[in-house]
């Protein structure tokens, strides 16, 4: 029997441990160091995981036991962590935005390419089985030719601190690369590249809770793919009452010449499908999609817990000397449409989106 894959984990936050610990127990992976430049939240870490090795420095790390790292700090450190992580052979796994700037993600995916080292962005709401479900529908050609893309993520945080996430040097920017990233993987994978786009950002909140804040709270994208499709984009942390995380709107729709199809993120076991037959009527989804391919979790468990299986989608490819899905590759197509709509917004004009 091969032996686990063994991970480090870089950013002990509470965010990081309650999503990838689980992940990485149902991989049947090893986490075996840990690093935080906080000492309080690394002794935590420590104390909930009972791992001995940790570390201040990620570059002391990189010394320790591990095939892999998983890197979950503030999103200016991802590209020098990926980098030192890289050039030390370990596989990465890589919150999302994967970078600051498209030079930034091209530089760390061809590295990871050069280093024929596995790499993954977590693009992690594309693990809800609806969301998988209405991939293959669409890829199915059950919708026909699709028209419009349209998607929506409203939530309500209030003007509570956000940390790092409200800091645009340390963040790079708001709500854009903290939740419409999410929203322009879907779109990619679903209707797949967007041809040019017109955006708008805007911060209503110049504090949260007494601490400066330099970053949106609200974006929206008007886009044409090219295939042909249109698409809305939008997201707000101000959409008074509607809640945070799960419990909050994340509704994706396609509609085509021969149907659309609804995601919402508080049913992630089902869509909604309409026809001009049928009319709207709900889908379930099949007991095949429920689960990531090679995933042990229990189909009738928990259905939040699909945010487990990107885990086990990167260890599987570790072991299967596979690419993962999704990549940095992915991550950059993202942070390409992010930059575009940055220069779109700056300018005041609609721009072409170059993947080149």
């Amino acid at each position: 029997m091969a032996a686990p894959v063994k991970v480090a984990l870089v950013g002990c936050g509470t965010v990081a441990l309650h999503n990838h610990l689980p992940g990485l127990a149902l991989a049947g992976a090893r986490l075996t160091a840990l690093c935080d430049s906080d000492p309080a939240v690394l002794e935590r870490a420590r104390q909930q995981t009972g791992v001995r090795a940790t570390y201040s420095d990620y570059h002391a790390l990189l010394d320790a036991d591990c095939d892999a790292v998983i890197i979950a700090t503030p999103n200016h450190t991802h590209a020098p962590i990926t980098l030192a992580a890289i050039a030390a052979g370990k596989h990465v796994f890589c919150e999302k935005p994967l970078a600051m700037n498209r030079d930034e993600a091209a530089h760390l995916l061809q590295a990871a390419e050069q280093a024929g080292v596995r790499h993954m962005t977590a693009f992690t709401y594309r693990f809800v089985p609806a969301m998988r479900y209405a991939a293959q529908l669409v890829a199915e050609g059950a919708l026909g030719q699709p028209y419009h893309f349209r998607s929506c993520r409203l939530q309500d945080w209030g003007s509570r601190a956000v940390g790092w996430r409200q800091v645009a040097a340390l963040a790079g920017t708001g709500e854009l690369g903290d939740m419409l990233s999410h929203r322009i993987d879907y779109a990619h994978l679903l209707v797949g590249p967007i041809a040019s786009l017109a955006a708008q950002l805007r911060r209503y909140l110049d504090r949260r809770d007494g601490q400066p804040a330099d970053v949106e709270d609200w974006v929206a994208l008007l886009a044409d793919f090219e295939s042909g499709a249109s698409g809305v984009l939008e997201s707000s942390k101000l959409a008074t009452g509607h809640g945070e995380g799960l419990r909050s709107q994340d509704y994706v729709e396609v509609n085509g010449s021969e149907g659309s199809i609804i995601y919402q993120l508080t049913q992630p076991l089902e869509l909604l499908l309409a026809t001009r037959e049928h009319g709207l009527r709900t889908l379930p989804v099949p007991e095949a999609l429920r689960v990531w391919p090679g995933s042990p979790r229990d189909p009738d468990g928990d259905p939040r817990s699909f945010r487990y299986d990107q885990l086990v989608e990167f260890v599987q490819a570790i072991v299967e000397e596979r690419p993962c899905r999704p990549s940095f590759a992915d991550g950059l197509k993202v942070q390409i449409v992010m930059d575009t709509a940055l220069q779109a917004t700056r300018e005041r004009r609609w721009l072409e989106v170059s993947y080149g």
